[in-house]
């Protein structure tokens, strides 16, 4: 299997949590359950001040698993992109996986990228296909546009393939040769989400950086991911938060470029709001009137966070 340097691991799978106890357990049963050998990856649980039994969580499942190399790290610094940057920091495989709290992967999940990356040795990034799983009834106004947005779903077919820049994934489902991280730097702090607040762009952010160097992100289909997703976020009121969020997140990360990249997004927004009122017409002559009125309402949504100071 893996031979590389004795002390090194081929993966490092970072999971970055706050307050999900209550589904971390199955993440982690999914990890441990991998068909590729336990002594080539390690597990890195990376608890961000959570306010639940997390640690404990934690602790029970390395005293039931004691043949996974996991470790529990606390990052006291809240947010996500702080707890990132610490387990990247802490990694120590030659590939650095992240993978949510509240997803589960296939047993074959490292095994299918093990099996890319020694084809590809070129290759320095990955993404993996996405699959949601509901709680309760898929809403009717779910759209695949808003369904990406609220729950990361995320399939580009059944073969490998390059992505473009504007399919790139998000960090919960990639996979990043860690020298990217030596030669391009982490998570931008000021950016992502910090506790109970929905504010991103962190990815945005760090795959921009990669785009912009030329670094090409592959599509593995036989690796998948399983998103489960609660019935809170499909509620209106997250869906009007989270939209306005990444409005604001946008303001944020455009203008601490500069004015002109700020104006950019702007002028950007306008195509944005063509596209929208377009899709909003098929769907309302089809039938399907809630997804259409759903996505003007993100789009409304996202212009007042980018506009308000």
């Amino acid at each position: 299997m893996y031979t590389g340097k004795k002390d090194s691991l081929f993966f490092s799978i970072v999971v970055c949590t706050y307050n999900r106890a209550n589904y971390l357990t199955q993440t982690l049963v999914s990890i441990a359950e991998q068909t590729f050998p336990m002594e080539n990856f390690e597990v890195l649980v990376v608890d961000n001040n959570s306010l639940d039994d997390t640690e404990e969580t934690v602790r029970v499942f390395i005293a039931s698993y004691p043949n996974i190399q996991m470790r529990y790290l606390r990052e006291m610094n809240q947010g996500v992109s702080y707890c990132r940057n610490l387990g990247v920091s802490e990694a120590r495989g030659e590939f650095i996986v992240f993978i949510d709290d509240d997803e589960t992967v296939d047993k074959t999940f490292l095994m299918a990228l093990y099996s890319f990356f020694k084809d590809h040795p070129e290759a320095k990034l990955c993404a993996e296909p996405v699959f949601p799983v509901y709680n309760s009834d898929k809403p009717k106004w779910l759209s695949p546009f808003t369904e990406r947005l609220l729950t990361g779903a995320y399939y580009k077919g059944n073969k490998v393939k390059k992505v473009k820049a504007k399919d790139y994934p998000g960090t919960g489902h990639a996979t990043f040769r860690r020298d990217l991280f030596t030669k391009y730097g982490g998570f931008k702090t000021d950016l992502g989400r910090k506790g109970s607040s929905l504010m991103g762009g962190e990815d945005k952010d760090f795959f921009l950086r990669l785009i912009e160097q030329g670094i090409d992100c592959y599509y593995i289909p036989q690796a998948i991911v399983s998103h489960y997703i609660s019935d809170d976020k499909l509620t209106s009121r997250h869906f009007r938060a989270l939209t306005y969020a990444i409005g604001k997140t946008e303001r944020i990360r455009t203008r601490s470029i500069s004015d002109k990249e700020y104006t950019k997004r702007l002028v950007s927004e306008g195509g944005k709001w063509l596209g929208s009122l377009v899709l909003f017409l098929y769907y309302t002559v089809t039938l399907h009137f809630p997804k259409g009125w759903k996505l003007l309402e993100f789009r409304w949504n996202v212009t007042r966070g980018l506009l308000k100071k």
